[in-house]
């Protein structure tokens, strides 16, 4: 059982991956009017990975025998710049999930709640591997600089990026 406190902050958490998951959307609709479709390709398969993140703190919320609430979602920018610019965009709000991860296992500690503790160890590896994927892909970006040749070759090669797998619900 979770207390209303930690139920309030995990329904609030649902909202973020909600809105990380629209701004995803947004950002791949962007990348495919820009012809940058294996950059569209990533961040579509960006957005179903943050609606399993939302989806999986559902369940839990659901297991723990607390009630979800559902907020409305702020609507994403709709343009976003040059691809440089979309992925240092994407690392900051990596970042600032990463936070408001580590508040809610402050929150979880702070409650002795041990479950949950559990639980959001999970999402702190989780946004290791986040920061760390938008990283790989940043790192290149800035080495081509605008060069269109070089922006080709790592647009096609994030055309290859595998659908998240589904993780198994928390009860």
């Amino acid at each position: 059982m979770i207390s209303k406190r930690m139920e309030e902050a995990l329904n609030e958490q649902i909202n973020k991956e909600a809105y990380s998951a629209y701004m995803y959307l947004a950002m791949s609709a962007y990348c495919n009017s820009q012809g940058f479709l294996g950059f569209s390709h990533w961040m579509r398969m960006q957005y179903q990975e943050e609606v399993l993140h939302m989806t999986k703190m559902y369940d839990y919320i659901l297991a723990q025998g607390g009630e979800v609430f559902l907020k409305t979602i702020e609507e994403p920018p709709k343009e976003y710049g040059t691809p440089l610019e979309i992925f240092q965009k994407t690392l900051e709000h990596e970042q600032f999930v990463t936070k408001s991860i580590h508040q809610l296992m402050g929150l979880a500690m702070e409650e002795h709640d041990y479950a949950t503790q559990t639980f959001l160890q999970w999402y702190v590896s989780e946004q290791v591997e986040e920061e760390a994927s938008v990283q790989d892909v940043l790192n290149p970006l800035r080495m081509v600089g605008e060069d269109k040749g070089g922006l080709m070759m790592i647009d096609q090669k994030l055309g290859g990026r595998m659908a998240p797998s589904i993780p198994a619900p928390a009860n």
